[in-house]
């Protein structure tokens, strides 16, 4: 359990699945990332729930037996709010809340709530409204409870259903003014990221909280906000870095996660052309955190889905100084030795061999093993800077 730090933090009860795509184990890892995510959020969890189910129930997500189970913990324990792992249907939705009676959130929900309340500027503002409307649209029928409109019948016809089509409208309309509002600003950081220069771009990517702003804070020499919570960087940071004799820019953006919601990643189009547009990308991970491969898989996905897949990239594995393996006794010959056995120089023994020189093992915390990064960096920076400008190479030579 996360450490309670704030008696104001809402009471909150995870849900989750066990099938065929996610087993125990899987979905054990699904709700301690849930966990985390609803403490960034400012909420304590009392407990989790979770049911083997081949596919979710369309009307409840869960069964009957384990929503009354689910509902009898909230009561007792006055729990405010109840937070499923997948997304939920507008229906479902609103049926939980009828049974349960209290606020019931998704993942994707969840989400949403942590960039709203982490947006600082006037532009991550503007793409986080824009995904919150996308998703409310299909979900304001539920959040006419007061009108007892579910019910239908005599008197229950006209003006209810004319007071939702408003609302529908007025969101509608909402929506087309923040696109053409964003569409404008997207042009305008086209234009800055145009008049940059023919620089170099790098960019930071990886999963959330594997430490990029840590590791921009320490490259560039600035102050970029950072913090042992989800989501703690919205908006891209892009700072000018000298290598020894070499410029280029170091952009740090949004960090990644499973499951990330359609509407973030639509919204956050700008951001992500950060990435499309560098040259090359460090791809940080948090070697400490026991499922980091999947990690890898997830920034992997995204990378695919934004067609940046074919970009160099150089795998940051950030964090040795808080890695540990589990050991296994001389004389233990029943345990299976697996990947949570391995040191360090084990996993270089991996697939992360094939990659050579691209792969590192840093602390961006302590400074460990940062000289090494510096030189991969700018070995890779250069062989770009060369490509481009020809013509500048007698200056590398002279210096080396």
């Amino acid at each position: 359990m996360l450490e309670k730090t704030d008696l104001s933090y809402e009471k909150v009860v995870l849900v989750g699945i066990v099938n065929q795509s996610q087993d125990e184990q899987k979905s054990k890892e699904y709700l301690d990332e849930l966990e985390f995510l609803t403490f960034t959020a400012g909420g304590e969890v009392l407990a989790r729930f979770t049911q083997k189910l081949d596919v979710p129930n369309p009307k409840t997500f869960i069964g009957t037996g384990k929503l009354e189970e689910v509902a009898a913990f909230v009561v007792e324990n006055e729990v405010g709010t109840v937070v499923f792992d997948d997304e939920l249907t507008p229906a479902q939705q609103k049926n939980i809340e009828r049974e349960l009676k209290v606020k019931i959130l998704d993942r994707t929900g969840l989400i949403l709530d942590i960039f709203a309340q982490r947006a600082q500027t006037s532009y991550a503002r503007t793409q986080v409204e824009l995904a919150q409307y996308e998703y409310l649209l299909p979900r304001l029928t539920g959040l006419w409870t007061h009108l007892e409109r579910q019910r239908g019948g005599i008197g229950m016809r006209g003006p209810g259903e004319t007071e939702i089509e408003t609302d529908r409208r007025i969101v509608r309309d909402r929506i087309a003014l923040l696109k053409k509002k964003l569409t404008a600003i997207d042009k305008q950081m086209a234009t800055q990221r145009s008049n940059r220069g023919a620089l170099v771009r790098v960019a930071l990517i990886g999963y959330t909280n594997v430490g990029k702003s840590t590791l921009m804070n320490v490259i560039s020499k600035s102050e970029v906000f950072a913090e042992n919570k989800l989501f703690a960087t919205l908006d891209t940071t892009v700072r000018k870095v000298v290598i020894e004799n070499l410029p280029f820019l170091l952009s740090d953006t949004v960090g990644f996660i499973r499951k990330l919601p359609t509407q973030l990643v639509e919204s956050f189009k700008s951001t992500l052309d950060e990435v499309r547009e560098a040259d090359l990308l460090l791809h940080v991970v948090d070697i400490s955190h026991p499922n980091f491969e999947e990690h890898i898989a997830s920034v992997n996905q995204i990378l695919g889905e934004i067609g940046c897949a074919d970009k160099p990239v150089i795998m940051v594995f950030n964090k040795i100084d808080a890695y540990r393996h589990e050991v296994i006794a001389a004389d233990d010959l029943a345990t299976e030795r697996t990947s949570r056995h391995f040191t360090l120089e084990d996993w270089r023994a991996t697939w992360m061999q094939k990659m050579g020189a691209d792969v590192l093992f840093i602390s961006a915390l302590n400074k460990e093993n940062l000289e090494e990064f510096r030189q991969v960096v700018y070995e890779k920076v250069k062989g770009i800077h060369i490509t481009r400008f020809p013509y500048n190479n007698f200056l590398y030579e002279k210096i080396e």
